[in-house]
């Protein structure tokens, strides 16, 4: 395997839509639409078509991990405050210095060799670089889940970064890490 990662850009939008027409049809839409409740009666093509239009407007909001020139895996990153679904869901207040991990997938050909943890760690190194403190992710907490069900990304692999728990939600749990 030879490794790496890119931040999401103009350059690489068309390997971010093959991936995800790949391995799903979110197109990492879920958390940019308003509630849940609508995010359940879009389509794959409502979700690539709100994608297209989050990067006209250039929200370019995370990192590719390739596999020499096939992209593996995907780490959807921000400023947290960006997702007014998010925020509401997890009742915070804003706080424009925390960025937020909200979607981690790797393609299932490529599960449990360790990739989640080699584009977090990347993906955090970057982050400190360009000067982001603090960062939080917000697992699913039921550890039977399959690993497309965990898309927020496991529990375990933010715990084996470093981050820790901040705050308790029903299904998810607040985890944090400063950098």
């Amino acid at each position: 395997m030879k490794l790496k990662i890119e931040r999401f850009s103009a350059q690489n939008q068309t390997d971010f839509f093959d991936f995800h027409t790949r391995v799903g049809d979110c197109f990492c839409a879920a958390w940019w639409v308003p509630t849940w409740e609508e995010w359940r009666q879009h389509s794959g093509e409502d979700n690539r078509q709100l994608r297209e239009e989050l990067l006209q407007r250039g929200e370019y909001d995370g990192y590719l991990l390739y596999d020499d020139a096939k992209v593996v895996g995907w780490c959807q990153v921000g400023a947290r405050d960006r997702l007014s679904k998010l925020a509401s869901q997890f009742n915070m207040q804003p706080e424009p210095e925390v960025w937020a991990i909200t979607c981690f997938q790797i393609d299932p050909e490529f599960q449990r060799r360790g990739l989640a943890s080699e584009l977090l760690k990347a993906v955090l190194v970057d982050l400190q670089q360009r000067g982001v403190k603090r960062v939080q992710a917000y697992p699913k907490l039921d550890s039977t889940l399959a690993a497309h069900a965990q898309w927020t990304g496991p529990l375990g692999l933010f715990e084996r970064a470093g981050f820790r728990k901040v705050r308790d939600n029903k299904t998810r749990a607040i985890y944090e890490i400063n950098l």
